[in-house]
């Protein structure tokens, strides 16, 4: 019901990309490459984030609120006039002047596998640990 229109409507357009599911690495490779995502995927929502790429929720409710209150997610539902406004209205404000990545991460600040092992390796030797928790965005 998707992937039809939106090859209808979007598949000649030279600065679009309309992909089947990616594995993680092109995944990451295409997010740090992009400007804007449309998603109505939830990781998508929380990985975008990551590499400073805004996100447009093509859905009417998420289960990752934390995007939307930190500002780096919108839901614009599935209406085309809005999905359109709000897609031009992000790429208006996120222009050359505004530095990738400028806006808080809900969802962590990539070191949470370092921050594990250290608290392994601490309760196992004893040692203090090296790392800090995560305060958050």
């Amino acid at each position: 019901q998707v992937a039809g229109p939106a090859r209808e409507i979007l598949g000649d357009h030279p600065r679009i990309f309309l992909t089947e599911p990616l594995d993680y690495l092109d995944m990451v490779t295409a997010l740090r490459r992009s400007h804007l995502v449309l998603t109505d995927s939830g990781g998508i929502q929380e990985e975008a984030p990551t590499f400073g790429v805004p996100v447009l929720v093509l859905r009417d409710a998420t289960e990752r609120p934390e995007g939307l209150e930190a500002g780096v997610a919108r839901l614009v539902g599935t209406d085309r006039r809005r999905i359109l406004g709000s897609a031009q209205e992000v790429l208006k404000a996120s222009g050359p002047s505004v530095e990738r990545g400028s806006f808080p991460n809900p969802y962590g600040d990539g070191r949470a596998g370092e921050r594990i092992a250290d608290i392994v390796t601490a309760a196992l030797t004893g040692q203090p640990r090296d790392t800090t928790d995560w305060a958050g965005a």
